[in-house]
C-alpha cells in the first residue's frame, strides 16, 4: 500500500510521517509535496525515500534540482506542477493526505480525487469554495473522503455510526476560543502575530491558527459540515470549549445528545484514517481517561469577542460566491497581517469588505472557481 502526502513539510504532514513511521511502517510513501521548505523536503526524502518530489515553489523547486544534480545516487524523480497533474491521472495511490493550507489546493484536488481510493482531507478552504460542485458531480461517493479536522473527524466518526440522521435534530461544532478568549475583540488591535498564532491547546500552521483566534476556522468548519455531511446550516451550531476534549455534540429529537471525546492530538484523526489499510499499527496511543477531567465547560459565542459570527450569520450561505468572497477575504487579510500590513482586528474589517463586494460569476467547474478567487483577489488589491 502506497500514500501521497500533499503538505508533507507542514504539521500535519509531518506528523503524519511520523505515525506512518512509528505504527504503519508497511505503508509505502510514494509521493510528497511540500511549498518552500528545501531543508526539510531534503530531510523527508533521505528518511522516506519517497518515489517522487513537488515544490509548490517554483524557486524552492529550481534549487531543488540543482541539489539533486550534485547527488546521482538519488533515486527520487522531482515533478513539475505539469508534470505532477500528469502523473496523477496516470496513476492510482491507495492512501493520500491533503494538508495543503489556502484555496491553492483546488489546483490538485480533482486529479487527487481521481488518482486516490482514500483522502484524508484537512484543508478547510477547498471544500468551502468548491463543495456545490464536489456534491453535485457526486465526488465524495467516488472516492472515500475522511475528513481529518478534529471536529469533522469526530462527526464522521458519529453520524456513520447508525442512522442518526434520521433522528437529527442539531449538530454543535466546538472551538477552544483561541488565545484571546474572554477578551473583548476591540481591545485587541495591537496584538502581535507570535500572540495571536499561540494557540493554547494545538500546534498548528498559522493560518489555521489565527483562523481559531478569529473564530473564522468554525464559519468555515460550519460551510464545510453543511457539504461534507448534507447537513441544513440551521441545524449547526457552536459553542467554546476552552479544553478542546469534546469535538462535536449531536443534539437527538428525541431529546437525547451525544458527546464524541478525545485528546486534543491531531494523531487520533490520523491514526483512524490509516487504519483504513487493515493493517495491525505497531504502536499505540494513550487514551483519554474521562476521570481526569473533573468538568466540561461550554459557551455561547459572544459576538463582542468574535464579531465575525454576526458577518457569517447575516450572510446568504446558499449562493457559493458569498462563500468564496469570505473564504478569499480571510486568506489574503491573515496574510497582510502575517506580514505586519494591517492590525489583527483589520481582518475582521477587511472580510467585511471583500463580502460586500458586487462580484459574481458562473462557477460550475473547478476552473470557475479558481477565477473568481483570482478575480476576487485582485479587486481586494485594488482597496488594500
Amino acid at each position: 500500500m502506497n500514500i501521497n502526502i500533499y503538505g508533507s513539510t507542514g504539521e500535519i504532514g509531518k506528523k503524519t510521517l511520523k505515525i506512518i513511521s512509528k505504527s504503519f511502517p508497511d505503508i509505502r510513501v510514494n509521493l510528497l509535496c511540500g511549498n518552500t521548505n528545501i531543508n526539510l523536503i531534503l530531510k523527508q526524502i533521505k528518511i522516506y525515500k519517497p518515489n517522487y518530489v513537488h515544490l509548490n515553489d517554483t524557486n524552492a523547486l529550481n534549487k531543488l534540482k540543482k541539489i539533486f544534480k550534485k547527488q546521482l545516487t538519488n533515486k527520487t524523480k522531482i515533478l513539475t506542477f505539469n508534470k505532477l497533474k500528469k502523473y496523477l491521472n496516470n496513476s492510482k495511490s491507495d492512501f493520500s493526505v491533503l494538508a495543503i493550507s489556502g484555496y491553492k489546493s483546488l489546483y490538485y484536488l480533482e486529479n487527487i480525487i481521481k488518482n486516490t481510493s482514500n483522502l484524508g482531507i484537512v484543508n478547510k478552504e477547498a471544500i468551502v469554495s468548491a463543495g456545490h460542485i464536489f456534491k453535485n458531480n457526486k465526488y465524495f461517493k467516488k472516492t472515500n473522503i475522511f475528513p481529518l479536522d478534529s471536529e469533522h473527524y469526530s462527526l464522521f466518526e458519529t453520524l456513520n455510526n447508525g442512522n442518526l440522521k434520521d433522528n437529527l435534530k442539531k449538530i454543535i461544532i466546538t472551538a477552544s476560543g483561541g488565545p484571546f478568549f474572554g477578551k473583548n475583540f476591540n481591545k485587541l488591535k495591537n496584538v502581535s502575530f507570535k500572540q495571536a498564532i499561540n494557540h493554547p491547546k494545538w500546534k498548528m500552521g498559522y493560518k489555521n491558527s489565527i483562523d481559531s483566534a478569529t473564530l473564522v476556522n468554525k464559519c468555515l468548519e460550519i460551510i464545510e459540515a453543511h457539504y461534507l455531511f448534507s447537513i441544513p446550516y440551521e441545524k449547526i451550531d457552536i459553542l467554546i470549549h476552552p479544553k478542546a476534549l469534546v469535538h462535536s455534540i449531536i443534539e437527538k429529537e428525541n431529546y437525547t445528545t451525544q458527546f464524541n471525546l478525545f485528546k486534543n492530538d491531531m494523531i487520533i484523526p490520523l491514526h483512524n484514517f490509516l487504519m483504513l489499510s487493515k493493517i495491525n499499527p505497531k504502536k499505540k496511543y494513550n487514551r483519554l481517561y474521562f476521570k481526569s477531567y473533573s468538568e466540561l465547560t461550554f459557551y455561547k459565542v459572544d459576538p463582542k469577542m468574535f464579531p465575525i459570527i454576526n458577518i457569517f450569520k447575516k450572510m446568504d450561505k446558499s449562493k457559493p460566491s458569498n462563500l468564496i468572497k469570505f473564504n478569499v477575504g480571510n486568506e489574503y487579510a491573515v496574510n497582510m497581517f502575517k506580514n505586519n500590513l494591517i492590525k489583527y482586528t483589520d481582518i475582521y474589517k477587511i472580510i467585511k469588505k471583500v463580502v460586500s463586494f458586487n462580484l459574481y460569476s458562473s462557477l460550475k467547474t473547478i476552473k470557475d472557481v479558481i477565477k473568481f478567487h483570482e478575480k476576487v483577489e485582485n479587486k481586494i488589491k485594488t482597496i488594500f
